[in-house]
């Protein structure tokens, strides 16, 4: 993976997190608000009950400024008269529960007689009964008014979050999402980093292998020449595998380094205006020579047709021969046929097929034979020689040709690729 893509993968997928993060926070505040205020609106709705019960009990209570909040979880009730401790613990918990609230609350009355709050109980709707030892300190004091009793809610913020469940679900499903892609980041920072490791080594070697490989070439080339060599068989027959392992090799070894080119963005094509069909006529002739060592048939098929196309020639050199290349050696027990014809397509476009009558891909391998490394499972026989980047090679040029490749195949059936290029 490039640099610029995991720059782009960091940039929008942190934007995106944030963004969602930020919604969800929204959206959490928002839930914390709504169930405050219904947990305000029920807790008014059950002391103006209360209220309405000593009204009933002939004591004189305000029409208006009857209960204040003076904190999140404290209430005042104002009345103009002493009341009953008993009866408000009873108004209380009866009112309470009919709105639904049974959640702890403790409660004290004021007495105006020595300005102190005397408190009442600490009323408790979990399991342990006796909650003597759960009374807190002292019930704040309100000035503003003389006679009143005051409720408070010591778990109202606890009420709140419970009936948050959803939302804090959310927002903890949110914060592992988050987690998750900062981890998978640092998993392929760090992937990258040994894949770097690798393609550096690899390249070094193989940039390593060009200088004996060509010292094997020209020695081999030299014993060749030497009158010696010539006249024992079984010298000549040691130099010409030499000299041909040896092209083998660095065909491979040029491959490989081609392929590092393309992946860092360095490869510079140098396109030129060709004749599809004239250019064919030259280079067909060299690949009938080696279709034919092999005991094959190339047989040809060039339609007169515009045909003047853009293409950096010693790739698309490359590209025609491993694509031969490779159907001479999935060729089989058969006696290799292969086809290349060149036909006009509409929209002023012209297209380029290679077909043969070798073994076929099974389907189930079709859209991975473009693959880098892959090559078809063969099993513990490994009767076909390569490293799997002869196809990738050929996909990667089109790519940056800007030409349409596609592959069609059946097992037993032979293999078919054509390649669609713009005229000019």
């Amino acid at each position: 993976m490039r640099n610029a893509t995991i720059i782009r993968v960091i940039v929008f997928g942190s934007l995106a997190i944030l963004s969602l993060l930020g919604v969800q926070a929204y959206w959490v505040m928002k839930t914390w608000d709504v169930k405050e205020q219904e947990f305000h609106e029920k807790v008014t709705v059950a002391l103006y009950r209360v209220a309405q019960h000593f009204e009933e009990m002939g004591i004189n209570v305000p029409e208006y400024d009857l209960i204040t909040r003076p904190t999140s979880n404290y209430y005042v009730v104002n009345i103009n008269n002493a009341i009953d401790a008993n009866s408000l613990e009873y108004f209380l918990r009866r009112e309470l529960e009919a709105v639904g609230l049974t959640e702890d609350f403790e409660y004290g009355i004021y007495d105006c007689s020595n300005n102190s709050m005397v408190y009442g109980d600490y009323i408790s709707y979990g399991p342990q009964l006796d909650s003597t030892h759960l009374r807190k300190e002292a019930l704040p004091i309100y000035d503003k008014y003389i006679y009143y009793f005051g409720v408070r809610f010591p778990n109202r913020r606890n009420y709140i979050l419970s009936n948050m469940g959803i939302s804090i679900g959310a927002m903890a499903i949110l914060l592992l999402t988050v987690a998750f892609f900062v981890y998978s980041l640092f998993v392929i920072l760090r992937q990258k980093r040994l894949s770097e490791l690798q393609k550096d080594f690899i390249n070094n070697m193989t940039h390593e292998f060009k200088t004996p490989i060509s010292t094997i070439g020209i020695s081999a080339n030299v014993f060749l020449k030497d009158e010696t060599v010539r006249k024992n068989p079984r010298l000549n027959q040691y130099a010409h595998i030499v000299l041909e392992q040896s092209k083998r090799l660095n065909e491979q070894v040029e491959k490989v380094l081609q392929l590092a080119r393309i992946e860092k963005g360095n490869l510079q094509l140098k396109p030129e205006s060709i004749h599809l069909r004239e250019w064919l006529e030259r280079v067909i002739p060299g690949l009938r020579i080696n279709v034919e060592e092999r005991g094959g048939v190339l047989l040809c098929e060039l339609e007169k047709c515009p045909d003047l196309v853009k293409a950096d020639t010693l790739h698309l050199t490359n590209v025609l021969y491993n694509l031969i290349d490779n159907s001479l050696k999935y060729a089989g027990k058969k006696q290799p046929e292969i086809h290349i014809r060149l036909n006009c397509l509409p929209q002023g476009r012209v297209q380029l097929c290679i077909s043969d009558n070798g073994k076929g891909i099974p389907s189930r391998y079709k859209n991975k034979v473009f693959d880098k490394f892959f090559r078809i499972p063969t099993g513990n026989v490994h009767d076909v020689k390569g490293f799997g980047l002869g196809l990738y090679y050929v996909k990667n040029i089109c790519k940056k040709h800007g030409w349409e490749i596609a592959l069609d195949s059946e097992e037993g059936q032979g293999t078919k690729v054509c390649i669609k290029m713009k005229a000019d």
